[in-house]
Order: structure tokens, then sequence, then C-alpha cells
């Protein structure tokens, strides 16, 4: 999507943790999503649906995108020296398949999770990792974004093996940043939540809980 680059940013919101062996990212609670404003990629003909509920591991978010786009987010500087490994735990319910995720026309994932580094002054210079939830390629799949490079797409779940269920996922992202950008990044700046179907049109649903960051 052409304004993602724009998108990683403004929809930041700025959070201080105190340090631990966990970081936890979001609450998923009915405050905090008053509290983050959902901002539509322009373009986009609606905005997803977001809202929160709970199940016996927590509170989670439930993201329905219906020929839509829009984010959350939040500003978070997470310290990846010490708590390098990003886990992430969602289900994909409504996938997206048929599409080819890797151009523009198909560039819809029905579940994101942003990892952003700001490296100049402007919100385009930002660099990010998408690491998302693909209904079509395999785990382990990873390309730059159609419309921007400085985004890297990588499959960390996929409904060709977990579709409809619950999966928890880690990633070492102080690795991948080197791995993607050629970055030796200590500092995260912010994350991003997405669920998107605005370039295919269709509709997926998604659940987002346990969102953090571990040092092991």
């Amino acid at each position: 999507m052409k304004t993602l680059a724009r998108l990683l940013v403004s929809i930041l919101f700025i959070s201080s943790p105190s340090y631990a062996d966990k970081i936890n990212v979001f609450e998923f609670t009915e405050v905090e999503l008053l509290e983050l404003e959902v901002r539509k990629v322009r373009g986009a003909d609606n905005k997803t649906n977001y809202s929160v509920g709970s199940n016996e591991n927590g509170n989670y978010l439930k993201a329905v995108a219906d020929n839509a786009a829009s984010g959350l987010g939040k500003e978070v500087k997470i310290d990846l020296n010490k708590t390098p490994f990003i886990n992430i735990t969602w289900k994909v319910e409504k996938n997206l398949p048929g599409i080819l995720e890797n151009t523009k026309k198909g560039h819809d994932f029905a579940a994101r999770v942003f990892v952003i580094k700001k490296t100049g002054a402007t919100p385009l210079s930002n660099r990010a990792i998408n690491y998302v939830f693909s209904s079509n390629n395999i785990v382990g799949f990873n390309s730059p974004s159609p419309y921007t490079k400085k985004s890297i797409d990588n499959v960390l779940a996929s409904t060709m093996n977990n579709f409809n269920e619950w999966v928890t996922v880690k990633a070492n992202v102080k690795e991948d940043f080197k791995k993607f950008h050629n970055l030796d990044v200590n500092e995260l700046d912010g994350l991003a939540i997405m669920s998107d179907t605005d370039n295919s049109k269709m509709k997926s649903i998604t659940y987002f809980q346990n969102i953090y960051f571990s040092s092991n």
C-alpha cells in the first residue's frame, strides 16, 4: 500500500515500559483500545474493525477486515540487547486464499505485527519488519514489500499449517534486522498491528493475543 511507510509512524503512541526479562506490549482492554486511535490506510474504502475479548488465556484483540485497512500502534522502546525475541499468539479464522502477497494487487495479510526502527528524520526513512500470518506462503518465506523495500514481510505462521487455531510464534528481532536490513539495531522504536484486505477486496477475521518481548 502506497502510504505504508507513513502509516508505520503515524499510528504510534508513546509508552515507556519498566525493564524486565519479559516486556508486554499490549493489554487488549477496552480502555487501551479507546486510547489507541485507529488509522485508516489512505485509499482504503473502510477501516478494519477492532474489538477486545477474553478467553482462558487472557485478553485478545479481534480484527475484522472487510475490504478494509487500518492499524493500531504503540511507540515503545524495546532494548533488543536484553529482550530480542518477539512472541505472538494469534489465530486466523477467515483467511485470504489465492492472492499473491508479494504483489501490489495481493499485498494483504489477515494478521501483521510490524516492528519499527526510526532511521532518519522522516517516516519514509524508517525500517520495518512485518511479521505476518500468511494465507498463501509457508513459514520462512520472506519478501520486501512491493510498496517499499524498507519493510520486509516475514512469514511466521501460515493458514496452510494452522487454520482457525491458536498458534504461538517467536522471532529474534535483533537478528532479523541484521539479516533483512543489514542494521545493528539495539533498540526498537515502536510496534503496529494491522489486518488489511484493501487490495484484494476480501474479508479476514483474526485474533491477536499475548504480544511480548523476551530474553530467550
